[in-house]
């Protein structure tokens, strides 16, 4: 069976935090990067990310999709 893996569009990133705060096993974190908007963005760690889509509900900007890899 393929595990879901969140993908962010980072463009869209406005540096709120919720997806962070939400995730549950800590696969989201802020950058110290900053996106053409100016908002610091954040990245996910592909290894600990399970899928749950909480980043992908939460997420007010859609930056997240959440996929299956074959």
């Amino acid at each position: 069976m393929a595990k879901a893996k969140a993908a962010a569009d980072v463009s869209l990133c406005k540096g709120c935090g919720l997806c962070a705060e939400a995730c549950p096993v800590g696969a989201i974190e802020r950058l110290k990067e900053i996106n053409k908007k100016g908002y610091e963005i954040i990245g996910i760690n592909e290894e600990t990310c399970i899928g749950c889509g909480h980043c992908y509900t939460i997420c007010p900007d859609y930056v997240f999709t959440i996929s299956t890899a074959d």
